[in-house]
């Protein structure tokens, strides 16, 4: 399998917005087109009236000429840097940015009416600021909380006590600047914790009632990785329809699969768990002052597997300074990234298997909806 896709089909990706009655639509129109227009972006926008099943749709979608120009393969990682936007500094622009790069899915993002949209867009701004701040210390067997906010019990995971702030309990777990403190867990708990963060915010505002069942939620009992999954997150792309290997939008949850068979076999280094920050950036939990661009995660990951060695007890371990000093000198040396990037960024092979593929997962992750009416969260304990 290599990096290649079957060219995206225009009329099947973008914004994607149902409705009852042709009314329906038409305010989607207006909302989305008002959205668009505060921040300088409806010129750039084509929209189509459809129909599905006997029902309205509206479909929104960056012109064709212009997603050549600004994002060509679907190469959404150059944005910024094409339209000068200033994501960390200008929170209008990572709107700007999120938005472009919905508008420019090779899979549709369907919304029940704008306002799902609205609460979309704001979670993953959500989710990018909680990620930029998210600092975890370094071990890949320990779990601790901060235990003036969380407890644990067998059956239960890591709950919040009973009468503290579940957004609180979130900032403190992840982030330092409001702890004070680091503290170990796995950047896979990391992803959930930082997404669970953005929910939250957005629900106190648009969704009140979801959102103190979500705290309850959390008084009883975690949900977890797969659970987790199913509850609170929809995966676009698949192994049969892949995205294009270099295709984000800002708050995109994703994997970077290890696609050495050896040194995948070292616990926590099966693949590295990312946000996308925007601007060619993901996530460093471990140096978050230094966050990865695609060219040094691929690097990362690939000399994993030079830098493997046997401890006391002849288990296979990696030597993170080994991993630091061969990135460097491959940094250093143009042709060796080259080759490596030839390596990586291919899409990865289904598990289990270890040929040619590359570290790129065919799909990404984003949170379902949640305003009142629409919401696609269904908590298992109240």
């Amino acid at each position: 399998m290599n990096g290649a896709t079957n060219s995206p089909d225009p009329r099947r990706g973008g914004i994607y917005i149902r409705g009852t009655t042709a009314q329906d639509i038409e305010t989607a129109r207006l909302n989305v087109l008002d959205q668009l227009g505060a921040l300088g972006l409806d010129q750039y926008v084509k929209t189509t009236d459809e129909a599905d099943g006997g029902r309205l749709c509206i479909r929104f979608r960056l012109r064709e000429e212009l997603a050549s120009e600004w994002a060509p393969g679907s190469d959404t990682i150059q944005l910024c840097q094409k339209l000068n936007l200033d994501t960390q500094g200008n929170s209008g622009d990572l709107e700007r940015e999120i938005l472009l790069a919905m508008l420019l899915s090779p899979v549709a993002f369907e919304f029940p009416g704008h306002h799902e949209l609205a609460s979309a867009v704001r979670i993953r701004k959500n989710v990018v600021e909680a990620a930029r701040r998210t600092a975890l210390a370094f071990h890949t067997t320990e779990a601790e909380r901060p235990a003036d906010y969380w407890t644990y019990a067998k059956g239960r995971g890591f709950t919040i006590l009973p009468g503290k702030s579940l957004i609180t309990a979130l900032q403190k777990a992840t982030q330092p600047g409001v702890s004070g403190e680091l503290y170990s867990f796995s950047c896979y708990r990391a992803t959930e914790y930082v997404i669970l963060l953005g929910i939250a915010q957005e629900l106190m505002n648009c969704n009140p009632e979801l959102f103190r069942q979500l705290q309850r939620q959390w008084e009883t009992r975690a949900i977890m990785s797969g659970e987790f999954h199913e509850v609170f997150l929809r995966e676009y792309g698949s192994m049969s329809e892949p995205l294009p290997v270099k295709y984000y939008v800002p708050g995109d949850r994703l994997w970077f699969r290890n696609p050495d068979d050896s040194s995948s076999d070292v616990t926590g280094y099966e693949g590295s768990w990312v946000f996308y920050l925007g601007c060619g950036l993901f996530t460093n939990f471990w140096k978050r002052d230094k966050p990865y661009t695609l060219t040094s995660k691929c690097l990362e990951l690939f000399h994993w597997r030079n830098a493997t060695y046997r401890d006391q007890a002849d288990e296979l371990q990696i030597d993170e300074t080994v991993v630091e000093q061969r990135v460097r000198s491959s940094m250093n040396d143009p042709a060796e990234v080259e080759r490596i990037l030839g390596i990586m960024l291919r899409l990865r092979e289904p598990k289990g298997v270890y040929a040619n593929g590359g570290c790129i997962d065919t799909s990404r992750e984003y949170p379902r909806c949640v305003c009142p009416g629409t919401s696609g969260m269904v908590l298992p304990d109240h």
